[in-house]
C-alpha cells in the first residue's frame, strides 16, 4: 500500500535518495573504472596514455544520450507522473551498470567488446537524464512549507553518498593482485549495484504520487500538452539560468575529482588506493555541504549561494592543482576537500532552485532537459577535455584550471541574473515572474 509523506517523511526521502545514490554509484564506479582500467582491458591496442584518454572519452558518450534521456522521461513526468517515471529509470540505470560488470574484454570478443561498452553507457545516460530529476521534483513538492531546500538536498546528497559508495568499492578491491584486479575485481562495484536496485524499486513501489502533481491531474486542463517546448517558450530565461547554472557544478564535479584522480595517479604517479581514500573522505565533505548549505537557503536565499559556490571554485581551480603537484598526501585532502566544499555548495542549493524554476505542468521537462544539456556542454566532455589540455601542455596542469575558471564565471553570471525562488510557491500553476531580468540588466548600465 502507497504510504504519504505526511504519514512517512522517512520513507519518501529514502525513495528519492536511493535512486541519486544508485545513478551516481554507477556513473562513478564507471568513471573510475575508465580512468583506472577500461584503457588496459578494452582499448590494449593503443598507447596506454591514449587508451586512458579514449576510455575517459567513453565516458563522456553517456552525456549524449542524457538529454534525449530528460526529453523522454521529462515527458512522461509530466504527463503520467513522478513515481512511475522514477521505477522505469532507476531499474534501466541499474540493468545497465550489472551488464558492464558482465562484459567480456578485448582479449575475448574483441571490438565487439569495446562497442557493447559504449552502447550500455548510452543506456544508462538515457535513463538518468531523468532520474535524478525526478528524485529531487518529487522530495520538493512532498516538502514542508519553509524546508524546501533542506528536504530537496537529500538527493543530491545522495550522488555524494553513491560517489562515496563507489571511491570505496574500488578502493576495497584495489587491495587486490594487480592480476585478480584486472581480471575479476573491477567487475565486482558493478554487480554489487543489483542490491540497490532491489531495495530502491521495493520502496519507491511504496509511495504515493507527490501531491503537487495530483493538484495539475485535478485541474485537468493545466496539464501541458508539449510540456518540454512550453518550457522553452513560455520560461526561457529560467531554462537558461538552469543551463548556465549547471556548467561549473557539473564542470567542476567531474574536473575536480574525476580528472583529478586520474591525473594524481596516472600523472603524478599517487598510490591508487591512497587516492581513492582521499577522494573518498571528500565526498563526506561533499553531502555535508550539500546538507547545510540547501538549509541555509532556506533562510537566505538559492541565489547568494549557488553564486558564492561557483566563485570560491574558480578561487581554488590553481590552487588544487598546485596542492597535488605537491605530491604530500595531506595537501591532496585539502585539494580534494575544498573543491568538494564549493560543488556542495552549488549542488545542495540547485535541487530546489531548479524546481522553483519552472511551474509544476512543466516542471519534470524543463528541468531535465536544460540540465542534461548542461550536462552534455561541461560534465561529459570535461575529464577528457582535462587529459588532452594536460597532454598538449606537456603535463602542465594550467589549462585545466582555466577552463575550470571559465565554466564559474559562466555559472555565477547566468545565476545572477536569475531570479531568487525560496519564498515562492511551489504548486503554483506558474512558477517565478519573468520580472527580474530587466532590473537587473538597468543595473548593469548604471553600473
Amino acid at each position: 500500500m502507497a504510504v504519504t509523506a505526511h504519514e512517512h517523511p522517512r520513507r519518501v526521502i529514502v525513495a528519492s535518495c536511493v535512486g541519486s545514490v544508485l545513478e551516481w554509484y554507477d556513473f562513478f564506479i564507471y568513471a573510475t573504472a575508465a580512468g583506472l582500467v577500461f584503457g588496459q582491458l578494452f582499448f590494449p591496442k593503443f598507447d596506454p596514455s591514449v587508451g586512458t584518454l579514449i576510455a575517459l572519452a567513453t565516458f563522456g558518450v553517456g552525456f549524449l544520450s542524457r538529454p534525449l534521456g530528460g526529453l523522454f522521461f521529462g515527458f512522461l513526468g509530466d504527463r503520467i507522473g513522478r513515481k512511475p517515471v522514477l521505477l522505469l529509470t532507476l531499474m534501466i540505470v541499474g540493468i545497465g551498470t550489472v551488464l558492464i560488470g558482465l562484459l567480456p574484454t578485448y582479449d575475448r570478443i574483441g571490438i565487439w567488446a569495446p562497442v557493447l561498452l559504449v552502447v550500455l553507457r548510452l543506456v544508462q545516460g538515457f535513463a538518468a537524464g531523468a532520474e535524478y530529476t525526478g528524485a529531487v521534483i518529487m522530495l520538493a513538492e512532498f516538502a514542508p512549507p519553509g524546508r524546501r531546500g533542506f528536504w530537496a538536498s537529500f538527493a543530491p546528497a545522495g550522488v555524494g553518498l553513491g560517489m562515496l559508495l563507489a571511491s570505496g568499492a574500488f578502493w576495497l578491491v584495489s587491495q587486490l593482485p594487480q592480476e585478480d584486479f584486472l581480471s575479476w575485481g573491477w567487475r565486482l562495484p558493478f554487480l554489487a549495484s543489483i542490491v540497490m536496485i532491489a531495495f530502491g524499486l521495493y520502496v519507491r513501489a511504496c509511495i504515493d504520487e507527490t501531491p503537487v502533481f495530483e493538484k495539475v491531474v485535478e485541474r485537468g486542463g493545466a496539464k501541458a500538452r508539449n510540456p518540454i517546448l512550453d518550457s522553452i517558450t513560455k520560461q526561457p530565461r529560467n531554462f537558461f539560468v538552469v543551463l548556465g547554472a549547471r556548467l561549473a557544478e557539473n564542470g567542476f564535479g567531474y574536473l575536480f575529482p574525476v580528472f583529478g584522480l586520474s591525473y594524481a595517479v596516472n600523472t603524478l604517479g599517487f598510490p591508487k588506493d591512497a587516492t581513492l581514500f582521499v577522494l573518498m573522505s571528500s565526498y563526506a565533505v561533499q553531502i555535508a555541504a550539500t546538507i547545510g548549505f540547501a538549509a541555509l537557503s532556506d533562510r537566505i536565499g538559492r541565489r547568494p549561494i549557488y553564486i558564492s559556490g561557483a566563485v570560491i571554485g574558480c578561487l581554488i581551480a590553481f590552487p588544487f592543482f598546485w596542492l597535488l603537484e605537491s605530491r604530500s598526501f595531506l595537501a591532496s585532502i585539502g585539494a580534494f576537500w575544498l573543491a568538494q566544499l564549493a560543488i556542495g555548495m552549488m549542488f545542495g542549493v540547485q535541487a530546489a532552485y531548479f524546481s522553483e524554476l519552472f511551474g509544476p505542468a512543466r516542471r519534470f521537462s524543463g528541468f531535465a532537459f536544460a540540465r542534461e544539456l548542461g550536462s552534455l556542454i561541461a560534465g561529459g566532455p570535461a575529464p577528457a577535455l582535462a587529459t588532452a589540455l594536460v597532454s598538449w601542455a606537456s603535463g602542465s596542469s594550467w589549462p585545466v584550471a582555466i577552463y575550470a575558471i571559465v565554466l564559474g564565471v559562466i555559472t555565477a553570471v547566468a545565476v545572477w541574473m536569475g531570479p531568487e525562488t525560496y519564498l515562492d510557491d511551489i504548486a503554483a500553476d506558474e512558477a517565478v515572474a519573468e520580472d527580474a531580468l530587466p532590473h537587473r540588466l538597468a543595473a548593469v548600465r548604471t553600473a
